[in-house]
């Protein structure tokens, strides 16, 4: 094992082994196609069935069930893929196996049926659970004997983490959205399948490590087991164990079953209004903290004050991930519908100019890695190297297209005939709504037919006069795109297998041809989360460092208050938009900047606090309920976030804001407060 790490180290790029590279690359593709998918999905569940991008047109509500099921697994199966890949396969052929597995999900998905949807999920949380806990054991593997590179080498593929969910988000969301939503789809399922790929191939760069483990393993794990004797556990916390699994596993299968298809298996247990899953989740939670102060309340004093003070981070880590999470699902319906994402004249030019250097810059560093790596690995590796120049002249050959498409998208306006109708409220409020009149309107006698005019944008050339078919972009009358044949056919066939009776297909006139116009994607405004990362990263991590480095409580506190100001400004941005109203994309790009800065205070404490506060016989349970709360936090994410049309309508939009503004601000002022009582509870801990 120790010559395999040698050899590794003596073909270095940039200060590591060759084989970090080949890692963070690998972990750049998943993280690509992970988070290119991510962006997608509950913007495709609720887009219209009929329209210039048709997608399934549920209710938010019911995507972010299916979403907050999918999120929250993803953080249980890993604990199950680390002990597989601990005990059978090895941390490499666990890597591989995950990947082809999630390749398979991303290539379901692409079908687009209802059968594929769920199938690809369900692959996507298997693959994960392999990939995602073990290729980081590879890299703790690679370092033994040189721990003190070792946060240097987390830091690179950290790095790996955030170019992987910048370019997935950003092209993946590109090509669905404007082209469609299988291709973004595909896409993912591509860039997976060439990572796998160049992983395989390099197995000869790390000899025996990360391979099947070995017979001598055995006497470690036996060692575990002598020691986890000083608080075995018990007939009654084994007990507790599978109830609680079962029921986490009943839940989170069943709150999207029960809204989707309206099978409720916990129905039986249905108290007054509190639906019967909820009453049997809060009675699963009462199981699991009897099965957790039991344990604890059984270890020597200091080592139960530290991990009670474990436990407290653990609690409101899952208020930070609530609300921060919003990111994928509430944040993506509220860009889509709510902010004003078309920018024409200088402000299209700056915004086109800003984004090839947001694109093309990062892409120049990270195929200038490629080519150090090339150097230095290519006679050990040349499949993996030649599958990862692919990858980029594939990347290069999508990032130019976009960026062409985008400089060459001309705005015209058009109009078209829509009838007008005036309608006056309870309290003498007069409000004007527009039918756009398409070929099966039946227009009534006395109906007020109006001119209406809108702005298309599009790559191609139109002359004035020129009769188009337009249809709706969104889910309100509020943009329009140009149709062309092969999506005229999609909207006609989707509105005839919907039974419906109008394909809402819109003859327009062109009436003048304008500047440039873009329109920015939604998943656009997801990438500024891992750009945010990298730039202020590095001095979040020299204020850590410094003399001014503040307590744990401290950080936590600044965490989920930084984050709340994020959705304070969304709340007073919002604030009196009613309808088609639009605002500004700047509260967007700042909640998302406060969002970030609130995640770089508190997300890299959490997990060095296991390591520090928790006894080397417990770190792997302590790893699962960190997770486990993660887990929890991304489901409430999704619950509450699929609650915003609901709360919308009934009260407004700035008040679903207010909700993630004051629940964090409280959390971080109580945990702030807590600072004396958790310092005392960490005997020293820093």
């Amino acid at each position: 094992m120790n010559t395999d790490i040698e050899n590794l180290f003596k073909d270095k790029v940039l200060g590591h082994p060759g084989g970090l590279f080949v890692l963070f690359f690998t972990e750049m593709w998943e993280r690509f196609s992970f988070y290119g998918m991510r962006v997608l999905l509950v913007n495709f569940l609720t887009m219209a069935a009929v329209g210039y991008n048709p997608g399934w047109e549920w209710s938010a509500e019911n995507a972010g069930a299916l979403f907050g099921t999918y999120a929250m697994l993803l953080y249980i199966t890993p604990i199950l893929g680390g002990i597989i890949a601990d005990k059978l396969t090895g941390y490499r052929w666990a890597v591989i196996i995950g990947a082809i597995v999630m390749t398979l999900g991303h290539a379901a998905m692409a079908l687009e049926t209802e059968l594929s949807l769920y199938v690809g999920l369900a692959l996507l949380v298997v693959g994960t659970g392999f990939f995602k806990p073990n290729i980081t054991s590879i890299i703790s593997e690679m370092y033994k004997g040189n721990e003190e590179k070792k946060d240097g080498a987390y830091t690179i593929f950290y790095m790996g983490v955030n170019a992987g969910a910048f370019f997935g988000m950003m092209l993946c969301g590109y090509l669905a959205e404007k082209i469609g939503w299988s291709y973004g789809f595909g896409l993912a399922g591509v860039f997976m399948l060439l990572g796998t790929l160049q992983f395989w191939f390099s197995g000869n760069l790390f000899g025996k490590i990360g391979a099947k483990p070995e017979s001598s393993k055995v006497e470690v794990v036996e060692i575990d087991k002598d020691v986890e004797k000083q608080n075995p556990f018990t007939l009654l916390d084994k007990v507790l164990i599978v109830i609680c699994s079962i029921i986490g596993l009943g839940y989170a299968i069943n709150d999207p079953m029960s809204k989707i298809v309206e099978i409720d298996i916990f129905s039986a247990f249905q108290i007054g209004s509190l639906a019967g899953q909820y009453v049997v989740v809060l009675f699963g939670l009462f199981l699991f903290l009897i099965l957790v102060i039991g344990r604890i309340l059984r270890y020597t004093p200091v080592v139960r004050d530290r991990m009670f003070a474990f436990i407290i981070f653990a609690f409101f880590t899952v208020f930070f991930w609530l609300s921060f999470e919003q990111g994928a699902s509430s944040l993506v319906l509220f860009a889509r519908d709510n902010v004003d994402r078309a920018l024409t004249g200088n402000s299209a030019i700056i915004y086109n100019i800003v984004n090839t250097l947001l694109t093309v810059i990062p892409l120049i560093i990270i195929s200038y890695v490629l080519f150090l790596l090339w150097k230095k690995t290519f006679k050990k590796i040349p499949g993996s190297n030649i599958v990862l120049v692919i990858c980029f002249l594939f990347m290069w050959v999508l990032v130019g297209w976009m960026i062409q498409r985008d400089f060459n998208t001309v705005a015209y306006d058009v109009t078209y005939q829509a009838i007008e109708t005036k309608n006056v409220d309870e309290e003498g409020k007069e409000t004007v709504t527009y039918q756009a009149i398409s070929e099966q309107t039946i227009i009534q006698d006395g109906a007020n037919v109006v001119d209406r005019k809108v702005s298309i944008a599009e790559p191609l050339t139109f002359q004035i006069g020129e009769t188009v078919n337009i249809i709706t972009k969104d889910n309100e009358e509020s943009a329009f795109g140009y149709l062309d044949e092969s999506r005229m056919q999609l909207a006609i066939a989707n509105s005839e297998q919907l039974e419906k009776k109008d394909h809402r297909i819109i003859k327009a006139k062109v009436t003048e041809v304008k500047d440039n116009q873009v329109e920015i994607t939604v998943s656009w405004f997801s990438i500024l989360n891992s750009f945010f990362i990298i730039v202020f990263a590095s001095l979040f991590s020299k204020w850590w460092e410094s003399k001014y480095n503040p307590s744990a409580a401290t950080k936590y506190a600044l965490g989920l208050i930084i984050m709340a100001i994020g959705f304070g400004l969304l709340a007073w941005g919002a604030n009196g938009v009613e309808g088609t109203m639009k605002v500004s994309m700047i509260w967007l790009i700042l909640a998302y900047l406060f969002h970030t800065l609130g995640e770089l205070c508190l997300s890299p404490v959490g997990l060095s606090y296991v390591s520090k506060l928790v006894p080397a016989r417990m770190i792997a349970l302590m790893f699962g309920m960190w997770y486990l709360a993660i887990a929890i936090g991304n489901k409430l994410a999704a619950v509450f976030g699929g609650q915003i049309e609901n709360i919308t309508k009934e009260y407004n939009l700035s008040t679903f804001f207010l909700i993630f503004t004051i629940v964090p601000a409280v959390a971080g002022v109580l945990v702030f407060l807590l600072n004396p009582v958790l310092k005392k509870l960490m005997h020293g801990v820093r």
